[in-house]
C-alpha cells in the first residue's frame, strides 16, 4: 500500500496558532501572519444570516439558485458574462480549488512565490507541484515564457501537467500581473493546453478601482475557470463560503459534471443559511459596495504605511497595490544582518522577529521559494484592532493611522525594523 501524501499543517494556520500561544502566557505579540481580515461583519449580513437559521436541509450539490444567480451577477458586472448552471459553490475557495484540482488531474503548475496552499493541495491530489518564478513586481501568474519550458521539460521527464493556478491579484506580494503578462499566460496555457484555475478572491481590494485588473477568463475563456470568495473583501473567512465559475463549452461541462460529484462525495451542499447571506453579498447593494470600499481605503492606508517602514530599514518591496501583503526584500542587508543578527536566510529572519520581538511574519520559502531568500511576507489585516468597536471606528476613520491603537502597532513594526537594520549605524558607516 502506497504511503500517505506528505503534508504539513498550512504554514499560516500554525503560525497564527504560535502567536496565540505566546499571547496567552503573556506576551507582547504583533500577528502579522496570516490574512485573516480583522474586520467587523456588516449588519445585513448578520440579519440574513440570523433570519436563515431555519434552513436546515441539504439542498442542492453546487449550490442554491439564488446564490449561484447572484455569483453570475458579481462577474457580469466585471466583464466575464458567465451562466449560472456553471456555477459551483462550496465551504469556502480553499476547498474549491482542492476540488478543482482532484477534477482536472494530472500536475499542477504553481507560481513562485504563491499561497501556501496550491503545492500541497496538488501533492494531496496525487499530483506533483511544477514551480515556475513570476516575473518582478507581477507576483501570482508565472512567467509565461519559463511556464512553456518547465512544462516541456516536464513532459519530456514523464509528467503530466494539465493546469496552472493563477492568483489576481496576488498572495503574498500584493502585487498585480499586467494585462499583458495574463495574456501571455492564457495563450501559453492554450497552446499547451493547460486549464486555468484563476484564484480571484483579493480582486475587489485593489486600492484603484480603475486599475487595470486583467482576468485570464478574458483572454481563454474556454479553458479557465475562475474562484473567489466572501472571505477577504468581506472579512467572512469563519463562514467558510466560496464560489467557482466553470467555462463554457466541451471542457467546461466536463469539468463540471466531475467537480459536483467531487463535491457531493466531500461536502454534500454547501451550508444553507451561509448560502442566503452569500447571494445577498454577492448581489452587491449600495451598502455592501460601501462596505468593501472602506476596507479597501483601510488596507491601503495600513499596508503603506507598515511598506514605509520597511522601506525606511533598508528593505526593498514592489509597491503595493492590493491587499494587505507586504513582501520585502533584506537581500540589501544581507550582510549586516549575518554580522550583526547571525540572520543568514529567510528562515532565520523570520524567527528573529517572531521569538525576539514578538512580530509575527513569515519567511519566503513558506510561498515556496528557497529558504536562502531573505525575504518575508507581512499581513496589515490584523492590525486594526481586538475589539468590534475599534475594528469599526478603523473602518470608518478619515484617517486610520490617527487611531492610537493603529498608530502603535506601525510604530512598534518600524521600532523593530529599526532594531533589526540598526539604520543608525548604517547611514554611520556610509557616511564614514
Amino acid at each position: 500500500m502506497p504511503e500517505p501524501a506528505p503534508v504539513s499543517v498550512s504554514a499560516t494556520l500554525a503560525a497564527d496558532e504560535a502567536m496565540a500561544r505566546r499571547r496567552r502566557a503573556g506576551e507582547q505579540v504583533l500577528p502579522m501572519t496570516s490574512g485573516e481580515i480583522g474586520l467587523p461583519v456588516h449588519p445585513a449580513l448578520r440579519e440574513r444570516l440570523a433570519a436563515a437559521v431555519d434552513e436546515n436541509a441539504y439542498g442542492p450539490v453546487p449550490g442554491g439558485e439564488a446564490l449561484r444567480a447572484a455569483s453570475a451577477g458579481y462577474w457580469e458586472r466585471r466583464g466575464l458574462g458567465t451562466d449560472p448552471a456553471l456555477v459551483v459553490a462550496g465551504p469556502g475557495s480553499k476547498p474549491l480549488l482542492f476540488a478543482l484540482l482532484l477534477a482536472i488531474g494530472g500536475d499542477v503548475v504553481v507560481p513562485v512565490p504563491s499561497w501556501v496552499s496550491y503545492a500541497a493541495q496538488a501533492r494531496l491530489a496525487g499530483a506533483r507541484p511544477i514551480a515556475v518564478p513570476t516575473l518582478p513586481g507581477q507576483g501570482g501568474v508565472p512567467d509565461p515564457e519559463r511556464l512553456r519550458e518547465a512544462v516541456t521539460a516536464a513532459r519530456a521527464a514523464g509528467q503530466h501537467p494539465r493546469s496552472v493556478v493563477v492568483t489576481v491579484p496576488d498572495n503574498p506580494t500584493g502585487t498585480i500581473a499586467s494585462p499583458e503578462t495574463v495574456r501571455h499566460l492564457a495563450a501559453a496555457a492554450r497552446r499547451l493546453d493547460l486549464v486555468i484555475v484563476s484564484d480571484e478572491i483579493y480582486r475587489d481590494l485593489v486600492y484603484d478601482p480603475s486599475a487595470s485588473v486583467e482576468s485570464p477568463a478574458r483572454h481563454a475563456p474556454e479553458r479557465t475557470v475562475v474562484t473567489t470568495g466572501l472571505t477577504k473583501n468581506l472579512a467572512l473567512g469563519g463562514w467558510r463560503t466560496g464560489v467557482a465559475r466553470l467555462p463554457e463549452g466541451d471542457l467546461g461541462r466536463a469539468l463540471y459534471d466531475r467537480l459536483v460529484s467531487i463535491a457531493s462525495q466531500i461536502w454534500s451542499s454547501p451550508t444553507a443559511p451561509v448560502q442566503t447571506a452569500a447571494a445577498y453579498a454577492f448581489g452587491e447593494p449600495p451598502e455592501i459596495i460601501e462596505h468593501i470600499a472602506a476596507s479597501r481605503r483601510l488596507h491601503e492606508t495600513v499596508a503603506r504605511a507598515v511598506a514605509d517602514r520597511f522601506t525606511a530599514a533598508g528593505a526593498t518591496l514592489a509597491p503595493v497595490r492590493a491587499t494587505s501583503y507586504l513582501y520585502p526584500s533584506f537581500e540589501a542587508l544581507r550582510g549586516h544582518l549575518a554580522r550583526t543578527h547571525g540572520i543568514l536566510d529567510g528562515d532565520g529572519l523570520a524567527r528573529f522577529l517572531t521569538e525576539r520581538h514578538g512580530l509575527g511574519v513569515l519567511p519566503a520559502s513558506a510561498f515556496g521559494e528557497s529558504r536562502q531568500v531573505l525575504r518575508i511576507r507581512a499581513a496589515t489585516s490584523r492590525l486594526y484592532g481586538d475589539t468590534e468597536e475599534r475594528r469599526w471606528a478603523a473602518l470608518t476613520a478619515p484617517d486610520p493611522l490617527e487611531l492610537p491603537w493603529i498608530r502603535a502597532a506601525v510604530d512598534r513594526v518600524g521600532t523593530v525594523l529599526a532594531s533589526l537594520a540598526d539604520t543608525a549605524s548604517l547611514s554611520s558607516s556610509a557616511q564614514s
